[in-house]
This record gives structure tokens, sequence and C-alpha cells, in this order.
């Protein structure tokens, strides 16, 4: 009783501080929109031109953080994907509006039998610089990432290829080395964006910094912790984007972000925390943009870090949260509790699958049984994102309930990143957006023992059993077999504690009311192709 009590006092202090921290929120984008510029005091209406069919020059897009990098074969993020993907580069296929694989580069594809697909290329394609794509061009991207030598994190993806086999300029096989029912949703992924050869020559064993794909945006400059710019490609072989330019501005601060949309600085701002939303939603010249993802938030354990090897103390503390308070608290009911790694678009995706429920007694049980019953201490990564840090104070409270005393450590999002690939980490919390749409990217990626750190595993977590029941529904060709083989993998994984679930991720972003068009995916990346300025 006394636990709940200060549960909720903690959650109404919150509630007081962020109606507080709105009302400054407030009053800066007055003081923005009345006297200043944010951003070297250039604004759209004297930077971009206007080409009289209702369409503009530049489109910019003010971002929170920066990219790791510009190579799809090391990219850790969707972050730093959504620059690239689909934009510079482009795959054999890609997804449709409704998640569905469709032709991109390759106008058809055929399974000629178990482990050998065979993708018949489009013609009359060339990469920016004007090298043409064919399947040599395929061949020597997937051969890259699949060089030991390179030593790419993206190499997992694809380790089930055993040979690119080129039959003629505009047929290529793909022979696997047993049967990969995923793969044209990895294909279809930023793992899969086909790289010019001239481009991976240059650039050899390197992580690549000039892209060049055969996208509709051309790479221009990548000035870290200030801006990414991409060019319309005026020779793109398919359907050309309306906007002439795309700048994306790194602005880690998110009232700057806002306000930028105010001012005319920016066209879109995102991501958008839960609440700028209604700042957002009251002002004259934004909307909200809201969609639900692929992936889910959740609480991670380093199961290689004392005190979380032992699987007694990670279930002490799923029973110690109280998930709808969180729900309330830190994501102001927007948004929907998780039962999984998994969003409800996934195939894969377990409906059944149950979280552990709160319980406060069971929690301390369990926890004096591991030899803690006095509790520990711990720290609890997260990244400065506003929810994130609110979940981690709600935590904070509810885990002293049982006596676990934690520390916040608040990162930079790429600091957080590195941190936590390393495994330099106790606690995190995290969101895993799967690129794909199959539960493939999800279960190899974040479970299996082979992709600890960079990969995705960041939870060092192992299981044999995991690992072959991963393994088998990545073979099987029987779709209702493969949901039944993923349903038991997440079973395991819900009994050994590995995590604790949080919400389905939302994608939010604050968009100008002049810009049409606009989407972000399921797998979180940003629809810039079709917009249109008005």
């Amino acid at each position: 009783m006394i636990e709940t009590i200060y549960l909720y006092h903690t959650l109404g202090g919150i509630g007081l501080r962020r109606k507080i921290k709105e009302l400054g929120l407030l009053l800066f984008i007055l003081v923005v929109i009345s006297g200043c510029s944010t951003s070297n005091n250039v604004t759209l209406e004297s930077n971009d031109s206007k080409n009289g069919n209702g369409n503009e020059g530049t489109l910019i897009i003010a971002r929170q953080s920066d990219v790791d990098n510009l190579d799809h074969h090391f990219m850790s993020t969707i972050n730093a994907a959504s620059v690239t993907h689909g934009k510079v580069y482009e795959g054999l296929v890609a997804r449709d509006k409704n998640e569905n694989i469709v032709p991109l580069l390759a106008e058809s594809w055929e399974q000629v039998n178990d482990t050998t697909w065979e993708f018949h290329l489009q013609h009359g394609v060339t990469f920016h610089d004007g090298t043409p794509f064919n399947a040599d061009a395929v061949k020597e991207t997937f051969e890259r990432v699949l060089d030991p030598d390179l030593g790419a994190p993206k190499a997992s993806a694809f380790e089930m290829v055993e040979e690119i086999k080129v039959l003629d300029d505009y047929t290529v096989q793909f022979i696997l080395s047993e049967p990969f029912s995923p793969l044209l949703s990895i294909l279809a992924s930023h793992e899969g964006g086909i790289i010019n050869p001239k481009t991976i020559e240059k650039y050899k064993g390197e992580v690549i910094k000039e892209p060049n794909g055969t996208g509709p945006f051309t790479f221009e400059s990548w000035t870290p912790g200030q801006a990414i710019i991409l060019n319309k490609n005026q020779n793109y072989w398919g359907n050309p984007p309306h906007i002439d330019r795309v700048e994306f501005k790194v602005v880690p601060e998110e009232t700057t972000r806002v306000s930028m949309i105010e001012t005319g600085e920016a066209h879109i701002a995102e991501p958008l925390s839960i609440h700028m939303i209604e700042t957002v939603e009251t002002s004259k010249k934004g909307n909200v943009y809201r969609s639900e993802g692929f992936g889910t938030e959740y609480l991670g354990f380093n199961m290689q870090a004392l005190p979380f090897n032992d699987v007694q103390v990670r279930k002490a503390i799923s029973h110690a949260i109280e998930m709808d308070a969180i729900i309330d608290g830190a994501f102001n009911k927007i948004g929907h509790r998780a039962n999984s790694l998994m969003g409800s678009k996934v195939f894969g995706y377990h409906e059944d699958l149950k979280a552990y429920e709160y319980n406060l007694n069971e929690a301390k049980r369990l926890l004096s049984a591991a030899g803690y019953a006095n509790g520990f201490e711990a720290t609890l990564l997260t990244m400065d994102n506003k929810e994130r840090i609110n979940l981690a104070e709600i935590l904070q409270s509810q885990l002293m309930g049982i006596g676990i005393k934690l520390n916040i450590q608040v990162l930079e999002y790429g600091s957080f990143v590195e941190q936590v690939n390393k495994g330099d980490s106790q606690l995190f919390l995290i969101s895993w957006r799967n690129a794909t749409g199959d539960a493939d990217y999800n279960q190899y990626n974040l479970f299996h023992s082979s992709s600890h750190g960079a990969t995705g595993n960041t939870l060092f977590y192992s299981n044999n059993e995991v690992d072959e029941l991963i393994e088998l529904a990545r073979a099987e060709t029987d779709q209702e077999k493969r949901l039944e083989l993923y349903a038991k993998a997440q079973e395991i994984e819900m009994e050994d504690a590995a995590y604790v679930p949080v919400r389905v991720i939302e994608n939010l972003a604050a968009v100008a009311k002049n810009v049409d068009h606009f989407s972000i995916s399921a797998a979180g990346y940003l629809e810039i192709n079709d917009i249109l300025i008005n």
C-alpha cells in the first residue's frame, strides 16, 4: 500500500512539472516567432524557389540527432537509414503504402526452388554518376556486405546467401545455403540497397562516406552534427520527386525544432514528443502526423551484467512495474501497451503472449530468493528524449518499492547507442524499429546468440532452444508453421524475462500545413518522394 501511494504522488508531481514546462515552452515559441530566426537567419521564403505548380525547391527536415554513418552495411539505426533508404539507395524490391512487397529495381522475380531466387532487373537504370545498373552491380553489393574482411554488422542479415550468380546483364540469382523465407522482406529494407560498384571500389574496406545509388535523390554533402543535403536526381529512372532539394538539419532541442515550423524555417520536425502534440495542434502553421510502427519500446537487461544475469532479478523487476501507470504518466495515454518486441502489424506477432503482471509481493519474493532482500543499486541508461526520461523517472520511483535504487544516466542519442551496443550497460530504455515487417528481423537480430552487440542483441541474450526455433522459422516455407515457431520462441523469451515490453511505437512528427503526402512507414523510414509543398 505504501508503494502505491508513493507512485500516485510521484506521477502527480511529474504532471505538475510537465504543465509548468509546457507553459514555458509556449512562451518560448511566442518569443521565437515574434523576434528571431533559429537557423543562421535563413528562412524558406528567402532561400527557396517556387516553380509555379505548387512545388517548392527545398524541403527542410529538422531532426533531433545526426546519423551514425551513411553506409547501409554499417548503419545501426533507422534514424540513419531514413536519410538514404528509398532516396539515395534503392533495393530490388520495396514495400508499398500497404506494406506489401512490390517490384523496384527488379521488375519481377521467381523462386526457382527452395534455395534459389531469380530476379529480372529493370533496364535503362543508372547510378547517380551514370554508371549502368545491372546484375554485376547487384552481385558486387552483396559480396561486399558478406566480405569477412569488411566486418559489416549487417552481414548476418545475408549469411544464408551462398552465391550471387549473374546469368546475364539483367538476370541474377541468389543461391542460398538453406531455405530462407524472409529474403524478400530483408531485400526491401535498407540493408538491401544497391550500391554503385565504383563507390565500392573507391572505399574498398572502409565505411562509405559518399553514398551513390539509383534513387530519386543524389548525395551532396554531410556536415556532421549540422546537416545532410540531397538533391533531386535529374536523370531518375522512375517517377521523379516534386522537390528539388532536401536538407536534414540536426536540431537537438525540440522547442527549437517545433518553432522552426512556426517561423517557416522547416517543413517537418521529428521526432515529436507526446507532450508537444497539443502545442502543434493549436499552432497556426503545423499539424501532427501519427502512425503505428512495426516495433516497440522496451526496458532491456544486459544479461551479462550483475545482477541481471539472474532470471529471478529480471522477473522481480518485471513484476514491480505498473505499466498502465506508465502509459498514462509517461505517454499521456498515447499509444498502447506492448506485450512483446513486435508491433501488431509484423508477421509473427504473438497476440496471445502475456507480459508480466504487476505483483509487488511476488517481486519482493523473487528478489529475496535471488539474494537481494534489501535491494541493490543500478544504472539505467536512456537517450535524451522527453518521454524516455519521464519513463525512467517513473521506473525509478516504482522500483524503489522493492529496494532497487536506479541512477538515471541520460546520454545523447549517438553516445547512447554506442554504449548499449558495446554492452557498457546494466539497464537501458530503447526501441526496436523492425525494418522488414517480418518476425525474423526482430528475432534473429534481438535474440539470436550470434547477434550480440551492434547487430541488435544488446540484451546479450543466449538460449540454445530459441536459437534453434529462430533458425527453423527462417528455413520454414509454410507460413503457418513459421508463426507457430515464432510464438514458441517469444514465449521462452518472456519466460526468461529478457526484457520488459513497454509500448508499441507510434511515429510522431510536426508537419507544416503547406506540406502534403508526407508519411512515416511502419518501419520508421521518412517517406518524402511524393511530398508537395503548396
